[in-house]
């Protein structure tokens, strides 16, 4: 697919790709609690179940799509041009591995490097969330309201994880001091160990933001194009437009997106030695 998708093409596609999903549900729940079976480097690992799921949901995409899949596991095609699925079989591996039920899976369609369909299945939550550029973001095949300003004060935020001890493209001690300064400012910060239900319950509005410190696509599409259909404000930590090659997201609802801005610069500016 080389032109733009219309939204007539957005939303069929977008029916099949349910299709496919709710599909593999049930293997999803049955496999539940898998052990690591690859490793991938520090910390870091796939269970079989991955692989499987992966495979399954790539080859009917291409089979009934035509579109080619970059999976988490098998990679595939460039993703800054042309049209391509992004798939994450299962995030949050380490919940789902150890019978967590804080896991799911993220699909996206990604046309010249922006995400224009968005999907997050959490089978052990029975939650669907899904939605094409322009929203509305669904819950259930039922349509949510967009996203209303709010303040930092009143919001629950997403945090991703980290380790004090990292040395990584964003230092654990950085986020730590992040963490820090987010405690005071905001209602309640909450760690689920998944990028992908960080950013749908963004976009639902159960969460007023997610700060996420990874860069993998697989990760952050779905969600992406779940905040931005909901009206809500997608960047990086520094507050540049995400783009599929971002190192970053920070995803919010309008007005608490500029706060967390803020407090980041903040943070940033302390940490160099700069008075804020």
């Amino acid at each position: 697919m080389t032109t733009a998708p219309s939204t007539a093409e957005l939303t069929d596609l977008l029916t099949v790709a349910t299709q496919i999903l709710d599909g593999v549900v049930p293997r999803f729940v049955e496999g539940l609690g898998a052990p690591s079976a690859v490793t991938k480097g520090r910390n870091d690992f796939a269970t079989e179940l991955d692989l499987e799921l992966e495979r399954t949901i790539s080859t009917e995409l291409r089979q009934r799509t035509g579109i080619a899949v970059h999976g988490e596991e098998f990679g595939g095609p460039a993703l800054t041009s042309g049209t391509a699925w992004v798939l994450d079989p299962i995030d949050g591996t380490f919940n789902y591995s150890s019978g967590h039920p804080m896991s799911g899976t993220l699909l996206a369609l990604v046309h010249e490097g922006e995400p224009v369909i968005g999907l997050t299945w959490l089978p052990m939550l029975g939650r669907r969330y899904a939605a094409v550029s322009g929203g509305p973001v669904s819950l259930d095949g039922v349509a949510l309201p967009p996203l209303e300003p709010a303040k930092l004060s009143d919001s629950m935020i997403g945090f991703g994880a980290f380790n004090l001890d990292s040395a990584g493209r964003i230092p654990g001690q950085f986020r730590f001091d992040l963490l820090g300064a987010l405690s005071r400012l905001s209602s309640r910060v909450r760690m689920h160990g998944a990028t992908g239900i960080d950013l749908a319950f963004t976009a639902s509005g159960a969460l007023g933001g997610a700060v996420v410190f990874g860069h993998h696509p697989w990760d952050n599409a779905a969600g992406v194009a779940l905040v931005r259909a909901a009206g809500g404000v997608v960047t990086d930590l520094a507050g540049a437009p995400w783009t599929i090659t971002s190192g970053s997201v920070l995803a919010a609802a309008p007005g608490v997106h500029q706060e967390l801005l803020e407090m980041i610069c903040t943070v940033s500016e302390e940490e160099r030695g700069t008075p804020s």
